[in-house]
């Protein structure tokens, strides 16, 4: 019998790329073993074409604004959807190329086929058995989607299906309201779609907030229509597929399925691993080392639904990449959570959410964009933020925004996060003038404001001039 291979990575997604370079700068006996498309689900499906709809989508939409700025001629302008879905797979094909090619040359070492688990250190592949010290498990999730649903054939949309088509209807239900409900239906209104979505909750794209919740709530209701609070449910009728919820009735051409991703681990064969599994068929991983138990076995990205984004499956795959050919695994210290919706306003979350927090030892700083004068500029006045920090000493502890181009300012404030620092820290670094940034700063001083620590005797200190246009 031919000796065991150091490890055997299934999926071959951002989590198992991440987890290939850390295994080949160790070893030459591994196999990575794919099912289905080679190419992570952010390049092929998810992150980047999406980005490039929402990017034409976006652009079209600032027809709106010409008026006010003094431009003419808005009303000629006409959105070309099959050459905008064309530029999103161009694209989509170019990033999916680059993905593939880090496993191009692996030769032998790279696996098309099934991969099910025999138990914690065998696999087998299409029918052949492997021994392998480890195991690396990255097989990824996909879009949620009712069997019943499937009745609807290609009407039935989901991200894996919605960039091939070579155009849409002129009526799209999205049901699914949570970040890439409200991404894709937002993009899809503003390219000129009837759309209505559908959320049986009454909150939005992931917001806590209430006040900035209702405010994004009825900035989409101005692009689309929004029933909120009920199950959607859907028949065929003549004409469409009608979707209804509660009173609510629309009838459309396709509908898109929003409702979330669920891991890739049917017949995978965890059961065999010994281990108690969870009512999904998961077992409890440790998210500072992605083991299993005590073992050597590691289960990493969007498969261990910790967090469904791309930078913690790579942070992931690098992590059960190491220990999965080490003698002791090594735990690691996570990044602080940072989480963005790429919708207008932008979404974005860093560190805590407000309901995790002590409310004793917790203050909370405001800013509204309402009357911001970047802001107001550039006619993109709408939103807020909300800092979170420690009562006493001014740490940061989380933060909330739905704001302009969150997604610099949602960054800038992992990074303060995760440096321990506090409202007062932030205030004593510089803020430009005439940025969005600003906004930022009303927060921090408001929650500065509320804090038992003071720092009088520095820039922290220096206070609002109280016009809204210089600040």
């Amino acid at each position: 019998m031919s000796q065991p291979l150091d490890t055997i990575i299934i999926g071959a997604g951002t989590a198992g790329l991440a987890a290939l370079r850390e295994v080949r700068k160790r070893t030459d006996r591994y196999l990575i073993v794919n099912e289905g498309p080679w190419g992570t689900t952010c390049a092929r499906v998810g992150c980047m074409p999406s980005k490039a709809l929402i990017e034409a989508a976006n652009a079209f939409h600032r027809r709106h604004a010409f008026e006010e700025f003094g431009l003419r001629g808005a009303s000629a302008l006409t959105a070309d959807l099959p050459a905008v879905l064309q530029r999103v797979r161009a694209l989509r094909d170019d990033f999916v190329a680059g993905a593939v090619k880090a496993t191009s040359t692996l030769g032998k070492a790279a696996v098309s086929g099934r991969a099910t688990l025999l138990g914690p250190q065998r696999v087998d592949i299409d029918g052949t058995a492997y021994a392998t010290r480890s195991i690396i498990i990255a097989t990824g999730s996909r879009p949620s989607l009712p069997d019943e649903w499937l009745a609807f054939g290609d009407r039935m949309l989901t991200t894996d299906t919605l960039f091939e088509q070579p155009s849409l209807g002129p009526r799209i239900a999205v049901i699914g309201m949570g970040p890439i409900g409200v991404e894709i239906s937002q993009a899809l209104a503003r390219l000129g779609l009837q759309v209505a979505a559908f959320t049986t909750g009454d909150t939005v794209a992931g917001l806590s907030d209430p006040a900035l919740n209702a405010e994004l709530t009825a900035l989409l209701k101005k692009e689309m229509v929004l029933y909120t609070g009920a199950p959607a449910e859907l028949r065929e009728v003549p004409g469409g597929i009608e979707v209804s919820s509660g009173p609510n009735r629309v009838v459309v051409d396709q509908v898109i399925a929003a409702m979330g991703r669920v891991p890739n681990i049917e017949h995978l064969g965890l059961e065999t691993l010994g281990v108690p599994l969870d009512k999904r068929g998961l077992p409890t991983v440790n998210p500072q080392t992605q083991q299993i138990g005590d073992l050597p076995v590691f289960l990493a990205g969007d498969a261990n639904t910790h967090a469904p984004l791309l930078h913690e499956a790579a942070d992931e795959g690098h992590i059960a990449g190491m220990n999965a050919l080490a003698d002791t695994p090594t735990t690691f210290q996570r990044r602080t959570p940072l989480g963005i919706v790429f919708c207008d306003p932008q979404i974005a979350t860093a560190g805590q959410r407000l309901a995790d927090l002590d409310p004793d030892h917790t203050i909370t700083g405001s800013a509204s964009y309402a009357n911001q004068g970047r802001a107001r500029t550039a006619q993109l006045n709408h939103g807020g933020i909300r800092i979170h920090a420690h009562r006493t000493t001014g740490q940061l502890q989380g933060a909330e925004l739905c704001a302009p181009h969150a997604e610099h300012m949602a960054h800038l404030l992992a990074l303060a996060i995760q440096q321990k620092l506090t409202v007062h820290d932030l205030l004593g670094m510089p803020f430009y003038h005439p940025t969005l940034e600003e906004g930022l700063r009303t927060a921090l001083r408001d929650a500065a404001r509320q804090t038992a620590s003071a720092r009088p005797s520095d820039l922290a200190a220096c206070p609002a001039l109280g016009v809204p246009a210089l600040e």
